[in-house]
């Protein structure tokens, strides 16, 4: 493959005029380029108000739905989620330097090793990269080279079962893949197989010893997860049955729990979660639904960190996928795909309610937000 060029665009929205007193924080925004997307998106949150503009836009690898940074901000690594055709065009995992005005500099491309990416991960230590690919249920680790480019897949996985949903879960399907902060462990979430897959990185490489994995309920279609700060929860949300749930570790083994609908109760329609966020301090959880299109607020306990639902939030859009907390713990931001458009909401950091802050910007099909 040729070398990628990217392409600044500049200011686009320069209507949005902020005072020297607004303190801003940058996010990158992954999306589609097949729904109308032009790549990468760099944008401005004003913590004073909520308002966001679009800065810059990269024009990158085709569909680079999910993105994150590395632990130093220095890198930035994103899948581009494409089905792997025979002559064609392939899945893959791009790295590119983040300059100081937080500009992208294209690095390298690697091969997926599988069908359709679609959620990346990078380690604690920013030594390795980890995806999730979707269609083929199978993960794949890279290691980083010095200059922040991406090595070959050292490691390709493939998940193996199925679940009840025969729609969905005929095969495999890897849809998230993160590294603890905690230990040496890589968990990775398969909707198709109902099952937290638990690996360890051992010499560069991800391996399997002991407990192999955690099964969830039947047909519940684990999609993304998040760890409590106390490193002893993981909450798992389930894209098909809509719940979170909740696994502790019992006797060195991952076990669930509580699970609980992130719907309120009575609510007929169809929907299907997406993504989950914990505050900082680990006393709220929040995860997006799809359909219901809301935000489910969740209010942590203190000592044995269950789950009691506070609220449902509307998210102003349609068909929130990922969304982000600011490294200030102040405000929520959504990606609604289908409706286009990023909602900004404060986050009362008292009792952990959302407010919509009135303030949006019109994108299209936002998929992904991560912070710098």
């Amino acid at each position: 493959m040729s070398k990628i060029i990217l392409m600044v665009l500049g200011l686009i929205l320069p209507a949005i005029v902020f005072s020297k007193d607004n303190k801003l924080q940058k996010f990158y925004v992954g999306t589609y380029t097949k729904e109308g997307a032009e790549g990468i998106y760099y944008c401005s949150l004003n913590t004073n108000t909520g308002e966001i503009r679009l800065e810059r836009t990269f024009k990158a690898v085709d569909n680079p739905s999910f993105l994150v940074l590395s632990p130093d901000k220095k890198y930035l690594y994103s899948v581009s989620e494409i089905a792997t055709m025979p002559g064609g065009k392939v899945g893959g995992v791009s790295a590119y330097r983040v300059d100081e005005k937080g500009d992208l500099h294209f690095l390298n491309k690697q091969s997926s090793k599988g069908d359709n990416p679609c959620h990346v991960d990078i380690s604690p230590d920013g030594k390795y990269v980890v995806i999730s690919n979707y269609s083929s249920g199978t993960v794949s680790l890279y290691p980083i080279n010095d200059d922040g480019s991406l090595g070959e897949a050292n490691t390709v996985i493939q998940n193996e079962g199925s679940g009840p949903d025969k729609s969905r879960q005929g095969e495999p399907h890897a849809h998230s893949a993160k590294f603890s902060p905690f230990s040496n462990t890589v968990f990775n979430a398969d909707l198709g197989t109902d099952q937290l897959n638990i690996f360890q990185l051992e010499d560069g490489q991800l391996k399997q010893s002991g407990q192999k994995f955690a099964k969830l309920a039947s047909g519940a279609g684990p999609r993304h997860f998040e760890f409590h700060p106390n490193g002893e929860v993981i909450y798992v949300i389930n894209e098909l049955n809509s719940t979170v749930s909740i696994l502790r570790k019992k006797n060195g083994e991952w076990k669930v729990g509580q699970e609980i609908s992130t719907l309120p109760a009575g609510f007929k329609g169809e929907s299907y979660c997406a993504d989950i966020h914990i505050s900082n301090d680990g006393k709220y959880l929040y995860g997006s639904n799809r359909g219901h299109n809301s935000i489910a607020v969740f209010e942590v306990n203190g000592n044995d960190q269950s789950l009691k639902m506070l609220e449902t939030v509307s998210v102003e859009g349609n068909w929130p996928r990922n969304f982000g907390i600011s490294p200030d713990g102040n405000w929520l931001l959504v990606a609604n795909q289908r409706s286009g458009n990023i909602t900004a909401f404060k986050i009362n950091r008292e009792n952990g309610s959302l407010q919509f802050s009135g303030q949006e910007i019109q994108l299209p099909s936002p998929v992904c937000i991560e912070f710098d």
